[in-house]
C-alpha cells in the first residue's frame, strides 16, 4: 500500500506568508509530527530528515516546513535574527498546526512536535497557544530557554534530547526541568556533540523520539473512543 500522499510538496500560507514543505502521510497513519527545524536549518536538515523516515517507518505521518520563507532566509543569513525570533516562529508553527487540523488526510490524527535547536524553544511556545490541540514534543539539541514564561503553559508531554558533550545546552535544558508542569523527561546521549554526527547518535534521537510518540500521540478518533 502507497502513502496517502502523491505530491508530498505542500504550500501553507500563514499570516502575510507563504511557507514550502513536504508532507508525507503513510497507511493507517497514528499521528503526524510536524517539524521544527533550528537555527539555519530548513526542510532539508538531512538530520532532520533521517528522523522523520524513521518516524514514519513507526506509522507517523510527517510534515517538515520551512518557517521562514526563501526572501528571509536570505536575509537571516546575513543578519542571523530572524532564526531566533521565537514569537514568529512559534506562530507559525501554530497557524501550520491549524492547517493540520483542517487537512483531510490529518484532520483525525493526532499532532506531535519535534523541534531542533531553537526550533525546540518555538515549538515549546506554539504547544503552549495549542494545549488541547498538540499531544506530545520532542526536542533535539533544542533551546527551551527561549521559550521563557511559556514553559509553564506547556501541557504536551515533553522529552528532551540531548548530547553529553553539549554541555552548554545540557545545562540549559537541566534548567527548565522544573518550569514544565507537563511529564518530562531528559535523554542524554553518551558521546554525542550538537549536532548528533557520531556514530549511532542520531539513530538514537529517532528511536527515543518513536518510542516517546507510540507512547503519547493516538488519532484524536482513538482517543474519544477509550
Amino acid at each position: 500500500m502507497t502513502d496517502r500522499t502523491d505530491d508530498p510538496l505542500v504550500h501553507i500560507n500563514v499570516g502575510p506568508v507563504e511557507l514550502e514543505g513536504e508532507m508525507i502521510v503513510p497507511p493507517n497513519a497514528r499521528g503526524v509530527v510536524l517539524f521544527a527545524h533550528g537555527s539555519g536549518s530548513s526542510r532539508l536538515s538531512p538530520r532532520n530528515r533521517y528522523v522523520a523516515g524513521v518516524l514514519r517507518d513507526a506509522g507517523f505521518a510527517t510534515l517538515l516546513i520551512d518557517l521562514l520563507t526563501r526572501e528571509e532566509e536570505q536575509m537571516d543569513q546575513v543578519m542571523g535574527h530572524l532564526r531566533f525570533d521565537i514569537p514568529v516562529l512559534a506562530e507559525r508553527l501554530a497557524r501550520i498546526t491549524d492547517w493540520l487540523l483542517k487537512n483531510p488526510l490529518t484532520r483525525d490524527l493526532g499532532i506531535a512536535y519535534f523541534g531542533a535547536s531553537t526550533g525546540g524553544g518555538a515549538a515549546l511556545v506554539a504547544a503552549a497557544d495549542r494545549p488541547e490541540v498538540v499531544k506530545a514534543i520532542v526536542s533535539r539539541g533544542g533551546r527551551p530557554d527561549l521559550a521563557k514564561e511559556d514553559l509553564p503553559r506547556v501541557k504536551a508531554p515533553t522529552l528532551l534530547i540531548v548530547g553529553s558533550n553539549d554541555p552548554l545546552v545540557l545545562a540549559l535544558n537541566r534548567d527548565v526541568m522544573d518550569q514544565i508542569s507537563a511529564p518530562i523527561e531528559l535523554a542524554v546521549i553518551t558521546g554525542a556533540t550538537h549536532l548528533f554526527e557520531e556514530a549511532g547518535a542520531l539513530e538514537e534521537v529517532a528511536r527515543l523520539a518513536a518510542n516517546w510518540f507510540k507512547r503519547y500521540l493516538i488519532a484524536r478518533g482513538e482517543a474519544k473512543a477509550a
